[in-house]
C-alpha cells in the first residue's frame, strides 16, 4: 500500500474540516458582501473564522487578512510593507536569508528591480540563521527583515524571537513566513514580537487556495490586488467562504492536538532516521538543531534523487527531493547549497515529511 511522506508539499484535508466547509458550498452559498440573509450568513462565517484564527495565534481579529495562498500572504507582507515604508522615507533595505522559500526570494528580486537593496544572510552548516549575522547586516536604511519560522526542506526551526528583537532594536519591521511551522510547533504572538506572519491552510490539513497574513495593528500596507473593499481594503475579491471556514477549523484541530501529533511524528521520524542511517553513505541535513517534528532531509551519497524517486514511487512510497514549488527545476536545492553542500550532494538528497497519522508500521 502507499505510504505518503510528502506532507510538506500538502496534507490531506481532515474529514472534520470538509464537514465544516460543506454547508458553504450548497446551503449558505451567499456572497458575504450581500446584505440579504444569504450574504449575512456568509459574512458571519468569515467573522467567526477570523476570530477563531486570531484567538489560536493570540492576535486580534482585526490583525488577520485572508489571502488566496501562503505565497500571496508573503507577497502582500513584503511588497506591501516595503512600498509603504519607502513612501514614508523609512529606508529601502531589506534583509532575508539564503534558505527562504521562493515566494520570498522571487518577490525580493522584483523589488530589487524597483531600486530596493536586499541582503541575503548566510546560514550555518545546520541551516540556521545566526543572530550575529543579522546584527551585522542591519543598517539605518533597513526597513524590513523577513526570516522563515522553519525551513520547508530541512525543517530547521529558526530563532525568530531573537531575530525579531534585533530587527526592532534597529527600527526595522519583522516578517516570518510560517507556512511550514503554523499548526506544527507552538507559534503564538504572545511571546514573539513580530509584525507579520504568513500561513497556508493546506499545510495543516485544511483546503488549498486559502492563506492568512497577520499584520500587527497600526502598521500600514500597500495593496497588491485592487477592486472592492474586502479585507479592510487590503485584498480585493469576493472571499473564499468555504476555504476560510475550513482553514479556521483545520487550525483549531491542529493546535488542539499539536503536542500529541508532534510527539507521534517525531518518534516516527527518529525511527526512520535511525534505520536509514544504517545504510552506508547516508547522513542527515540539519539533524543537530531543533526541527519540525515530521521533517527528515537525508543525503544518499552517489545516488541522485531523480533515480531514487521513481523507484520509491513504484514501491508506493511518496517522498520528494525538496520544495514542490521548485519541482522540475534542473538546479540543485538552494537551501542545501546554503548549508554548504556541493551541487552533487544536494542532488543526492531526499525530503521525508511525515504526517500526524504516520505509524511505525509504515516507517
Amino acid at each position: 500500500r502507499e505510504v505518503y511522506l510528502d506532507n510538506s508539499a500538502t496534507t490531506k484535508v481532515d474529514p472534520r474540516v470538509t464537514e465544516a466547509m460543506l454547508p458553504y458550498f450548497s446551503e449558505k452559498y451567499g456572497n458575504p458582501n450581500s446584505l440579504h440573509k444569504f450574504g449575512r450568513e456568509a459574512r458571519a462565517a468569515i467573522d467567526n473564522a477570523r476570530a477563531q484564527v486570531a484567538s489560536l495565534i493570540n492576535a486580534k481579529p482585526t490583525d488577520i487578512i485572508f489571502t488566496g495562498a501562503g505565497s500571496e500572504a508573503d507577497n502582500l507582507a513584503i511588497k506591501g510593507a516595503a512600498w509603504a515604508l519607502k513612501e514614508k522615507g523609512k529606508g529601502s533595505h531589506i534583509i532575508t536569508s539564503a534558505i527562504e522559500h521562493h515566494a520570498i526570494l522571487h518577490t525580493l528580486e522584483a523589488l530589487q528591480a524597483e531600486g530596493f537593496t536586499v541582503t541575503l544572510l548566510p546560514v550555518n552548516r545546520e541551516g540556521q540563521v545566526e543572530p550575529a549575522a543579522l546584527e551585522q547586516a542591519l543598517t539605518p536604511e533597513t526597513a524590513l527583515v523577513s526570516i522563515m519560522a522553519a525551513n520547508n526542506e530541512t525543517g530547521a526551526i529558526q530563532p525568530i524571537a531573537r531575530l525579531a528583537a534585533l530587527a526592532h532594536a534597529r527600527g526595522a519591521l519583522f516578517h516570518t513566513d510560517a507556512v511550514q511551522a503554523l499548526g506544527h510547533i507552538p507559534l503564538t504572538l504572545k511571546d514573539t514580537d513580530i509584525d507579520f506572519l504568513s500561513g497556508s491552510a493546506h499545510k495543516f490539513h485544511g483546503p488549498k487556495g486559502v492563506g492568512i497574513l497577520f499584520t500587527r495593528r497600526g502598521i500600514e500596507l500597500e495593496s497588491l490586488i485592487f477592486g472592492g473593499e474586502q479585507e479592510r481594503g487590503k485584498r480585493a475579491g469576493t472571499e473564499n467562504v468555504p476555504g476560510i471556514v475550513g482553514m479556521a477549523a483545520a487550525l483549531e484541530e491542529a493546535i488542539r492536538n499539536l503536542e500529541a501529533n508532534a510527539s507521534r511524528m517525531a518518534a516516527a521520524r527518529d525511527a526512520l532516521e535511525q534505520q536509514l542511517l544504517t545504510l552506508p553513505g547516508t547522513r542527515v541535513h540539519s539533524g543537530q538543531v531543533p526541527r519540525l517534528p515530521g521533517h527528515l532531509n537525508m543525503a544518499f551519497d552517489g545516488v541522485p534523487a531523480e533515480a531514487l524517486l521513481p523507484v520509491l514511487g513504484m514501491a508506493g512510497i511518496c517522498v520528494s527531493a525538496g520544495s514542490a514549488c521548485a519541482s522540475g527545476s534542473p538546479e540543485p536545492s538552494h537551501v542545501l547549497l546554503a548549508l554548504g553542500c556541493t551541487p552533487e550532494e544536494a542532488r543526492c538528497s531526499l525530503r521525508f515529511s511525515l504526517g500526524d497519522d504516520i505509524t511505525l508500521e509504515q516507517v
